[in-house]
């Protein structure tokens, strides 16, 4: 059999090739109607687990008035109360695991950077399906069987790396487990190895994008084609600087470790347009994140989330934190779409009044010449006032005029777009703290 795979070419249509119809999996053939009836009968079979082996979501069920057998429909789930990232570090290490240990076969773990780290496990199941997702992601976004894929996801607890492993095992194709880190040896390794997809977060394959030309090598002359990105939010004017620079299709995965990890939703290589989210596992609600009330389709809001297979960790209600908005379905018409996310509720800044999203400041940062696309707003209090710096790393060959203009530019550019005035420090490359590849986009001095 040949070694030789075919891909979606970047370099004839900004759109891949529609994914065959022999490569779609059963799920993915499923009418609106069918996905729906599925997901009712799922739907009640995990809230009965999670009823029956989980004490905190008895407590909550008990206190909210309401029973498994009360789902009747699936609009009933609004009548449950929604899960929080707090309930799973109340319950830390295993609390909220609904499955006796013996079951288990593997934990994941948040970094735990604002307090304890929220403890997720599956079952052989869980695993399993897992990596369906993922490989159905790999394939939405333009993956084949045979093609080699490149991981800089980090490893370990982390579920970005061994998601990512797995599924793109399961599609068919051929590991390359980088990791994190070394980004002068990911670069040699892409240059050696010669992979058609790229698995990473946006932030740090512009890393990537900057060795290579430090390296004095052309970013389009790879062999790369796909770029998988995810674990982050990230804006339409990043995708287009990544298609540009690395001449690949530029998609978006998403997952949380709470919900399984990577794979939850999968931007279609054939239309970006959003992710559509594999409601045949997980079923997705928008609600006012002030009122709780679920929105109607096409209504910005918090995205939520109930797990409809998992045994380890059903999860019910629950609150991401990013906002965006459900539409129907297009390349895969069974599911609906999330819009692409790029802010999240606990992201806005509210600077002497005014609301401030971290992907408002990235589109000014991206269109500025002389700086890279890596910035971190610092939140500090001067006097009674609040202060907002926002550091941005150059470019590498920027001279001190080009450094000094392109603070002007993204302080003029912040005043005129989003109506604060903030103070713009241009830093060294490679200066912000970094990780698993994802830059902290908001740093809040005022404690300190």
């Amino acid at each position: 059999m040949s070694s030789e795979v075919t891909a979606p070419d970047p370099r004839s249509t900004r759109r891949g090739e529609p994914l065959p119809e022999t490569l779609l999996d059963e799920a993915e053939r499923m009418s609106r109607e069918e996905v729906r009836a599925l997901q009712l009968t799922r739907l009640r079979t995990t809230l009965r687990h999670a009823y029956d082996n989980v004490k905190l979501y008895r407590e909550k069920f008990d206190a909210a008035g309401v029973r498994p057998e009360d789902c009747h429909t699936l609009a009933d789930l609004a009548r449950f109360p929604f899960t929080t990232k707090a309930d799973l570090r109340d319950t830390y290490p295993f609390g909220m695991f609904a499955v006796p240990m013996s079951e288990v076969r593997r934990v994941h773990a948040s970094s735990g950077t604002t307090g304890r780290p929220t403890v997720v496990g599956y079952t052989e199941n869980d695993l399993s399906m897992w990596a369906d997702v993922v490989a159905r992601s790999i394939r939405a976004a333009g993956g084949r069987p045979g093609h080699k894929v490149h991981i800089s996801y980090g490893y370990g607890l982390f579920t970005g790396g061994l998601g990512a492993h797995y599924g793109a095992e399961r599609a068919g194709c051929t590991v390359i487990p980088a990791s994190g880190g070394m980004t002068a040896r990911q670069v040699q390794i892409i240059q050696d190895f010669r992979p058609e997809i790229i698995m990473v977060t946006p932030s740090y394959m512009l890393t990537l994008l900057d060795e290579f030309e430090r390296q004095g090598v052309d970013p389009r002359s790879t062999s790369l084609k796909v770029g998988i990105f995810g674990a982050e939010p990230w804006t339409e004017e990043m995708r287009r600087e990544i298609e540009e620079r690395l001449d690949i299709h530029a998609v978006d995965i998403y997952g949380l470790s709470e919900v399984i990890g990577p794979g939850v939703a999968q931007e279609c290589v054939e239309t970006k347009d959003g992710l559509h989210v594999w409601e045949d596992h997980f079923y997705p609600e928008v609600v006012d994140p002030l009122t709780d009330e679920v929105l109607a389709g096409g209504e910005s809001g918090e995205l939520v989330f109930t797990s409809l297979t998992k045994e380890a960790l059903p999860v019910i209600r629950y609150r991401t934190r990013d906002l965006t908005r459900l539409l129907p379905g297009t390349a895969r018409p069974g599911f609906r779409r999330i819009e692409k996310i790029t802010g999240r509720c606990d992201d806005m800044i509210i600077l002497r009044g005014v609301n401030v999203f971290p992907s408002q400041v990235e589109e000014i940062v991206l269109r500025t010449p002389g700086v890279a696309p890596h910035f971190q707003i610092q939140i500090s209090r001067r006097g009674r006032m609040d202060h907002m710096t926002v550091r941005v790393e150059a470019r590498h060959d920027a001279a001190s005029a080009d450094r000094a203009a392109a603070a002007k530019a993204i302080t003029q550019g912040i005043k005129d777009g989003v109506g604060v005035t903030v103070e713009v420090a241009v830093v060294d490359p490679e200066t912000l703290e970094r990780s698993l590849g994802k830059l902290r986009r908001v740093k809040d001095l005022r404690q300190a």
